[in-house]
């Protein structure tokens, strides 16, 4: 019996050890080397343009967003812009008068194409924004138009009329398909019966990166909410921005899931300039 409840007591003070060390979450640099909460803060907080990179159903990555939001409204304030991949270009009055407090949240959410999500991930960035004065910019190309595209190819663009496209990246926009992000979509289209998906996702990303560069040129800081792909190995989004603003001081940040977190896995080394890497088991937004 004694044997039995020392045995017990080892196994259970040994997984608790395991579990204290191996997270629910860590932060690693882009070679793989642990970084703390604070030290990230620190670094992106010096950086002119900081892009975020989430997997959309992920808890940990929009705590840590909310985290990101507070330290740069508390370093720069008024001198900071939002932006958000989860709002459409179209939908840009409607969420400049949501965080002016000239909409009821009701009113937004009945107007507004709102991800479901919104309640938990997106609406505690929103009313922090609200309550700090911040300017946000919806700057993702409407969906129906990335749609149009993926099904009937680039020239299809052209049947807009102004107003749609003012609403996206002026065409024509270049489309660089050496990029490793692009070149695997490329592959995935011969699979898919002629369907542009290459061309979808550049449209998106450079549509993205137009809008931020309007406040960029300013002289603004940039925070961008978006997901993990487009930004991923310091391409899409980014790639865009740099073609323009070569010299900006930019960072990114990709959200991964790991069975353990002990150790970044290969595969997400030099993804971005930190990994937040997360329980696989961990509880998702949806």
């Amino acid at each position: 019996m004694l044997q039995k409840l020392i045995f017990t007591i080892v196994f259970l003070s040994n997984f608790i050890v395991f579990s204290q060390n191996d997270g629910a979450f860590v932060i690693y640099s882009s070679k793989g080397k642990k970084v703390s909460l604070e030290k990230m803060l620190t670094d992106i907080s010096l950086k002119e343009a900081i892009f975020f990179g989430e997997q959309h159903d992920n808890p940990i990555a929009h705590w840590i967003e909310l985290q990101v939001l507070k330290r740069l409204e508390a370093t720069c304030h008024k001198d900071l812009v939002v932006g958000f991949e989860m709002y459409e270009h179209d939908q840009q009055e409607l969420l400049t008068q949501f965080l002016a407090k000239q909409l009821s949240e009701k009113q937004f959410n009945d107007t507004v194409r709102q991800w479901n999500n919104y309640a938990t991930d997106y609406k505690p960035l929103l009313l922090f924004m609200q309550e700090k004065q911040l300017k946000g910019v919806a700057t993702n190309v409407p969906r129906k138009f990335a749609n149009l595209l993926f099904k009937k190819g680039y020239k299809a663009l052209d049947t807009l009329s102004l107003i749609d496209k003012s609403n996206m990246v002026p065409l024509p926009f270049n489309i660089d398909s050496t990029l490793t992000q692009y070149a695997a979509l490329k592959e995935m289209e011969e699979h898919m019966g002629g369907k542009h998906m290459m061309a979808a996702q550049a449209l998106k990303d450079a549509t993205m990166a137009y809008f931020l560069l309007e406040s960029i040129s300013t002289g603004k800081k940039v925070l961008h909410f978006n997901g993990a792909y487009h930004t991923d190995f310091f391409q899409g989004i980014l790639w865009y921005v740099q073609q323009v603003a070569p010299k900006i001081k930019t960072v990114t940040i990709s959200t991964v899931t790991q069975q353990s977190t002990k150790k970044l896995e290969k595969e997400h080394l030099n993804k971005a300039s930190y990994i937040i890497c997360v329980a696989e088991d961990m509880t998702r937004t949806y």
